[in-house]
């Protein structure tokens, strides 16, 4: 690099360094792009278009859905493109872009699921009040609240992020732009932005996380006081959906971030992403569509079979 301190462009890896396998991971991953926009696309329009699915809980799965469509979208197109040509390179400008966008909706889906935490606990532990407090300003309101977070928590990290001199190399061991991987080529003293990653970064986990706990304690709390056990069957099934999403996206993670950076630990990095950049868009509209009976009656409607 010369006496540069920033290169004009970053060089990005494959997810796996066999070349016999990158045309059918290619071919894998562009069908779980696809997948994942016409599902969260379909959850969309159905939650739109049917007047009964106009409530609150319904509300903050279309965010969701139109949340991980963003989400996908930040990594999934470059990584395929890189894969099925000769050049995987990212303009500076690009990486920034890429990396403030992806840690946006990374964010955001962290504290959107708390949010939709406290929903469940509204509607489970406080049904008579529910349509009263969670009414459409709120609901409103929590939803860009938690995009606004979102907003925030990214400007911090990119602003520490790309402040460093990237002499050392312009090669990024990952798939995409992402702030451990930035660190290790960095020449300047990461310090500070490891201290960053994990404190504001455990602000808020920290804090939407309990939040999802408190929640839950307090639906098993209530749930258990059903006397029938259909009853506690069906109230509990409206929480699994949500329990899966937060289950698969706080622990790949988690798992990742909270771990001090080194050569290995960003070669299991980069699988590990697959599970929170890519497998939760594709699954969400899965879960929620399998798992909830009026979503199942509505997109049978839609379809026109009943």
């Amino acid at each position: 690099m010369g006496n540069q301190t920033s290169p004009m462009e970053f060089i990005l890896s494959d997810i796996s360094e066999i070349p016999s396998i990158q045309i059918p991971l290619s071919i894998i991953f562009l069908t779980v792009y696809i997948i994942a926009l016409m599902g969260n696309w379909v959850l969309i329009v159905i939650i739109y278009i049917h007047p009964f699915l106009q409530t609150p809980m319904y509300f903050f799965i279309s965010n969701l859905g139109c949340l991980d469509i963003f989400y996908i979208s930040t990594t999934v197109p470059k990584m395929l493109v890189n894969s099925l040509t000769c050049w995987k390179t990212i303009s500076f400008g690009g990486c920034v872009t890429q990396l403030y966008f992806y840690l946006v909706m990374a964010a955001t889906e962290s504290t959107l699921l708390s949010t939709m935490a406290f929903d469940r606990y509204m509607a489970i532990c406080n049904p008579l009040r529910y349509s009263a407090i969670m009414n459409n300003k709120l609901c409103l309101q929590l939803a860009l609240s938690s995009w606004l977070t979102g907003f925030c928590y990214s400007a911090i990290h990119t602003a520490t992020t790309f402040r460093l001199d990237f002499c050392r190399s312009n090669v990024i061991n990952h798939f995409f732009c992402d702030i451990l991987p930035l660190l290790t080529i960095s020449c300047t003293d990461t310090n500070i932005n490891m201290i960053v990653v994990y404190v504001v970064g455990g602000l808020l986990v920290s804090v939407c996380f309990p939040l999802i706990i408190i929640s839950y304690i307090y639906i098993i709390k209530t749930i258990l006081k059903i006397p029938s056990a259909l009853g506690r069957r069906k109230t509990f099934s409206t929480c699994v959906s949500h329990l899966s999403s937060v289950y698969l996206f706080y622990f790949s993670g988690s798992f990742a971030y909270f771990r001090p950076p080194s050569s290995n630990s960003l070669y299991h990095n980069k699988i590990n992403a697959v599970f929170y950049t890519i497998l939760p868009p594709m699954l969400n509209p899965l879960i929620y569509s399998l798992r909830n009976k009026e979503l199942k009656r509505a997109i049978k409607r839609a379809s026109g079979t009943i």
